[in-house]
């Protein structure tokens, strides 16, 4: 295992980012032929960190909306509670039209339910001045495994809920794996390993992917092949409430 303070050296706040949508079958056999490859985050003697999120967009989902159109340049905004450490933070995501991801943060005492000035003028410092009118939208829990290599990140992402709007919807049986590196290496023994399973890199947001199924009248053309993936590799044909 590796701790969360030997970890910080591969932190990689300004990164590329592979991402691949698979079943847990294809998961524990990519695992056991990595075991060499790579140390487990071990936080508190736990090997999974389970996440809580709290997405915030403006009352017509105009962050959203500029995920849907493929807009350069756009942005998350995120309350996050990181629940192994209780520690919480104020985050703004961005995708660069370099197709870089930068993450800027900033600590708060507790997850964030509204958007209070010091998150504006955070949120103004890292988006050229934008401050929209935002508000809660949606509500994301997951639990985490993350393995440290030499030069990149692996993050497994498990058991996905969303909440809002009066709904509750599950992912059982999927996983979500983000290679995070300095630049795109296809050596990644990990990336590797999927390859050979046939395995090709996806987009996938748990935004875009959450507000698609909370919100069913917000236009969600581009990401229906997605939620046709998912309910695939599920094996069912609607989603679990």
């Amino acid at each position: 295992p590796i701790s969360l303070a030997e970890m910080d050296g591969v932190a990689l706040q300004n990164r590329t980012d592979t991402k691949y949508l698979i079943s847990i079958d294809v998961l524990i056999q990519a695992l056991s032929m990595l075991a060499d490859e790579y140390r487990v985050l071990e936080i508190n003697s736990l090997r999974q960190s389970p996440y809580q999120t709290l997405y915030f967009d403006t009352p017509d989902f105009a962050l959203y909306m500029s995920h849907h159109a493929g807009q350069a340049n756009r942005f998350k905004v995120r309350s996050r509670r990181y629940v192994g450490t209780d520690q919480s933070f104020m985050e703004v995501k961005l995708k660069t039209n370099k197709d870089r991801t930068i993450k800027q943060r900033i600590p708060t005492d507790r997850l964030n339910t509204a958007c209070t000035p010091e998150m504006a003028d955070f949120i103004a410092d890292h988006t050229d001045g934008q401050v929209p009118e935002l508000e809660p939208k949606l509500w994301n829990e997951f639990s985490r495994v993350t393995l440290v290599g030499a030069s990149e990140r692996v993050t497994i992402d498990l058991d996905l809920r969303f909440r809002g709007n009066g709904e509750c919807i599950a992912m059982p049986g999927i996983a979500i794996v983000e290679v995070k590196q300095d630049g795109v290496s296809r050596s990644s023994a990990f990336i590797q390993q999927l390859h050979a399973a046939n395995v090709q890199p996806t987009g996938f947001s748990k935004y875009c992917i959450g507000i698609s199924l909370i919100y069913p009248e917000v236009k969600h053309n581009r990401f229906k092949p997605k939620l046709l993936q998912v309910k695939k590799l599920m094996g069912v044909s609607s989603y679990v409430n």
